[in-house]
C-alpha cells in the first residue's frame, strides 16, 4: 500500500519522546489498534527509538491484522547496535566517518531493514526511509545504491528520506530529490500552518521529481490540540521546554485567527491544520503527533486519535489557503539545520557550510540562501 491521507506515527503518547505524558504500553497499544479501527491505514515506526522497542510495540499492536490492509513505514538509519548515545543528540548517524566507511553502508543498512522487520514481525515494509542523514547521507550514491538494493531484494516497496529532527535541510533534500529521482519515492517534512517555511521551499522540487510528501509536526507542539493555552506549564523533561519563550502565546494568537475558517467549514482546530497540509503540492498524508498533555482540563489522547481519523473531505478555498499561510507566516524565525549559509567550520552531524552543490540547486530553484534561509527574528 502507499501511504494514506492519515498516518500514526509510534512517537506519539511520549513514550519514545519527551512530551506530555507518558503513555503506558498497554494503552499505546490500543491506541494504535484504535486508529486501524477508526481508518487510519498508515503506521510509522522508527528503529532507534527505545533502541528497537518501538519496533516491538507496533509489531504486537498490529499483529493479527491482514498485512495487505494496512501501510507500514519502517524508518533507519541511527546507529543505536555498534555506537554509544550521545546524549540528549541520540545516536550517531550510521554514515559517520568514524564508527564506518563507505564500503560498510550497505551490510549495515541490510542488516537494520531485516532486524527491524523481525520486531515488526513482518517480512517487508511498503516505504523504507533514511532516518536524519547527516550531508554524507543526503548525498552519497554508494548510500543510496545500498537502499536500492533493500528495494531490490523485497524488504521494501518503496523508498524515501526523512530529514530531521529539527527544521530546515532544504537545500539537501532538494538536491536529494535531483540526484536520487528515480529512487526517492517519498519524504516525510516538517509543515502545518503556523510553520509554513521552510517547508513550502521544497513543494516545487517534489511536484519536478515525482516526490510525494508525508508531514510531520501538523499539530505544532501540540496547540492545533487545541489543550495548549497561554501559560501552559510542560513538566520536566518536555523538549517543547527548549523552544523559545512565548511560543505557545504567539502561536495562539495566530490560531484564534483561523477559528473563523475552521467554524465555516465545521472543523476542528486540528483538522483545519491536516486539511491545509493536504492541500499543498504533492502533500499526500499527514501524521501529527498525539500527545496527553498533564491536568484535568487536557484533552484524552484517544479523542485526538478520533478527531484524526473522523477528517471530513473538505475542500478549501484558494482564499483561505492563502489566508491561513498569511496568518501563519513564519519565514526567518528560526536557524535552520542542514546546508546554512549561518554555519561555519566543519561538519556535523545536522549542520554543514554550502557547497557548490547546495548553491547550484539554491539557483536551481531560485532560492537565495542568504535571504530565504537565514534566521532574523
Amino acid at each position: 500500500m502507499e501511504p494514506t491521507q492519515t498516518a500514526y506515527g509510534i512517537w506519539s503518547g511520549g513514550r519514545f519522546m519527551h512530551f506530555g505524558e507518558v503513555i503506558e504500553e498497554e494503552r499505546m497499544q490500543k491506541l494504535i489498534r484504535r486508529a486501524y479501527d477508526q481508518g487510519v491505514r498508515t503506521f510509522m515506526t522508527a528503529d532507534t527509538y527505545g533502541k528497537g522497542a518501538a519496533d516491538d510495540m507496533m509489531g504486537r499492536a498490529l499483529s493479527g491484522i491482514q498485512r495487505d490492509t494496512y501501510c507500514l513505514v519502517g524508518i533507519i538509519g541511527h546507529d543505536f547496535y555498534s555506537a554509544a548515545r550521545l546524549g540528549s543528540k541520540g545516536f550517531p548517524r550510521f554514515t559517520n566517518p568514524e564508527i564506518r566507511q563507505p564500503s560498510e553502508y550497505k551490510s549495515y543498512l541490510r542488516m537494520a531493514a531485516e532486524k527491524s522487520l523481525k520486531r515488526c514481525q513482518t517480512d517487508k515494509f511498503d516505504v523504507l526511509m533514511l532516518h536524519n542523514p547527516d550531508s554524507i547521507g543526503y548525498s552519497s550514491d554508494v548510500v543510496w545504491n545500498a537502499m536500492a538494493d533493500l528495494k531490490a531484494e523485497g524488504l521494501t516497496d518503496k523508498l524515501g528520506i526523512a530529514p530531521g529532527p529539527a527544521n530546515g535541510f532544504t537545500l539537501d533534500i532538494l538536491l536529494n530529490f535531483q540526484r536520487f529521482e528515480e529512487l526517492i519515492d517519498w519524504a516525510m517534512v516538517i509543515l502545518n500552518p503556523l510553520e509554513p517555511w521552510p517547508g513550502n521551499l521544497l513543494l516545487p522540487g517534489a511536484e519536478k521529481h515525482n516526490v510525494d510528501l508525508i508531514t510531520r509536526v501538523v499539530d505544532y507542539g501540540g496547540l492545533f490540540h487545541d489543550d495548549v493555552k497561554p501559560g501552559h506549564a510542560f513538566g520536566q523533561g518536555d523538549h517543547r521546554n527548549y523552544r523559545p519563550e512565548g511560543w505557545v502565546e504567539a502561536g495562539y494568537e495566530k490560531i484564534e485567527k483561523m477559528r473563523e475558517i475552521a467554524a465555516a467549514h465545521g472543523i476542528t482546530m486540528l483538522q483545519l491544520a491536516c486539511l491545509w497540509n493536504l492541500s499543498q503540492t504533492r502533500v499526500k498524508s499527514v501524521a501529527p503527533t498525539l500527545i496527553q498533555e498533564a491536568g484535568d482540563s487536557a484533552k484524552q489522547i484517544e479523542d485526538k486519535l478520533d478527531e484524526l481519523a473522523s477528517m471530513p473531505e473538505v475542500q478549501f478555498t484558494d482564499e483561505e489557503i492563502e489566508r491561513i499561510r498569511e496568518i501563519g507566516d513564519n519565514k526567518g524565525c528560526m536557524a535552520l539545520k542542514g546546508g546554512n549559509p549561518q554555519y561555519e567550520g566543519e561538519p556535523i552531524a545536522d549542520r554543514w557550510e554550502l557547497n557548490p552543490d547546495l548553491e547550484g540547486i539554491g539557483e536551481t530553484w531560485g532560492i537565495k540562501p542568504k535571504e530565504d534561509l537565514i534566521c532574523v527574528h
